[in-house]
């Protein structure tokens, strides 16, 4: 994205990006995916709330946005990149119920 880290970090804290820690010196990475050129996913923030508000952890969401889900079809995060995430957002929401 060619932010400084501190802004690429603020992202994170703003729940516009999740991160997750990995590699030999526990990295702090962002899925590549998550990103469109150099701006974030449209659609991404919206449904990383919806996560956060059904109590998914930081994991727990990366680990539901590239699950395949057969009512999608593929994956969550295609999904956004196909421009469908209303029907991702559905989904995130219904998981709480």
């Amino acid at each position: 994205m060619d932010l400084p880290i501190t802004k690429a970090r603020q992202l994170v804290k703003d729940r516009q990006l999740v991160a997750v820690r990995r590699g030999e010196r526990n990295v702090l990475s962002v899925p590549a995916d998550f990103l469109s050129g150099d701006q974030v996913l449209k659609g991404l923030p919206g449904t990383l709330t919806l996560l956060a508000d059904n109590k998914y952890t930081d994991e727990e969401a990366l680990r539901w946005m590239f699950t395949a889900d057969e009512s999608l079809p593929g994956t969550p995060v295609q999904a956004l990149r196909d421009n469908r995430g209303t029907e991702v957002r559905r989904r995130a929401q219904a998981l709480g119920f």
